[in-house]
């Protein structure tokens, strides 16, 4: 919340809701994750990333090219010892990580162009794991013209109108 009111991580948002809006939105989606290195995408708060990182042992790679936001993330892992968090003050599109067992991105971009990240980032046997909002079923369709995939979905425990998609076999429809 400290840094929140300087460079606004989360927006205005009340810290009783900081907890389930945020942190438990987070914490749910850790049983979805394969072992082995993951990155979260526009990681900005933390979110899902940092608060994934506390349960994932594998390591995990904080993806953020606002360096305001990438100094919150280096400090928050400092604060928790989080020594298998690597921080990276980058545009996604940019990065070169080894090939990745998963990556996750909260609230960054349309589906579509998270599947491209995706494609890009994982290894063949990788999976995305997106939360998405009611606009889950139309993100789905429109990104199935684009990308093929095996997609499963599970309920938000936090959210009942938000979708967790969790996706395989990610490449173009082309391929």
């Amino acid at each position: 919340m400290e840094w929140n009111r300087r460079i606004n991580l989360i927006g205005p948002a009340p810290m009783e809701t900081l907890w389930t809006r945020h942190i438990m939105d987070s914490w749910q989606l850790l049983p979805l994750f394969p072992p082995g290195p993951m990155a979260d995408i526009g990681s900005g708060a933390g979110l899902p990333g940092i608060v994934l990182a506390l349960g994932h042992q594998g390591p995990i790679h904080l993806i953020e090219s606002d360096r305001r936001k990438a100094a919150f993330l280096l400090e928050a892992c400092r604060r928790l010892s989080l020594s298998h968090v690597t921080v990276h003050p980058t545009r996604v599109d940019t990065i070169i990580l080894p090939q990745l067992a998963s990556v996750t991105a909260r609230a960054f971009a349309p589906l579509t162009t998270l599947l491209s990240h995706a494609h890009r980032l994982l290894r063949r046997d990788g999976v995305a794991i997106f939360p998405k909002g009611q606009s889950a079923d139309t993100e789905l369709t429109e990104a199935s013209r684009h990308w093929f995939m095996q997609a499963e979905r599970f309920a938000s425990r936090t959210e009942a109108r938000a979708t967790i998609l969790r996706l395989s076999e990610i490449r173009p429809v082309t391929s």
